[in-house]
């Protein structure tokens, strides 16, 4: 059982969505500040932008996805003030474990298929 009353509960709940978003906008920021830097410095200007791109598109997934699982959790601890069963667990880490294959998948395209540079793609 809580201890803290729902409001205080909610009130934090709230201060860390709005951190969240400030995080993520942040992020959206500094990607697209990277490949202007990457479109006016490289030999190949559109494909070094498109790699930074890329690997911001994957970041970004993989933040809403790490985010998503976060919040139903936390969603799910708030609801029923217990542990979620084993079967729920365990969807839960199949979903991840999917989301991440996908991820994957996209960077081999990206490297591999769309011959995007890899270090564009960590940038």
């Amino acid at each position: 059982m809580s201890t803290a009353p729902p409001d205080a509960f909610s009130n934090k709940h709230v201060e860390t969505d709005l951190l969240l978003q400030r995080i993520g906008r942040t992020a959206v920021i500094v990607c697209a500040c990277m490949a202007a830097v990457a479109f006016a410095m490289s030999g190949s200007p559109l494909r070094s932008a498109f790699a930074v791109l890329g690997g911001g598109l994957i970041a970004g997934v993989s933040y809403l996805a790490i985010q998503s699982g976060v919040n139903a959790f936390v969603d799910r601890l708030i609801v029923s003030d217990a542990l979620p069963r084993r079967p729920a667990l365990r969807w839960a880490v199949t979903k991840l474990t999917v989301r991440y294959a996908l991820l994957g998948f996209g960077a081999y395209v990206m490297i591999a298929r769309l011959r995007l540079s890899p270090l564009g793609l960590l940038a």
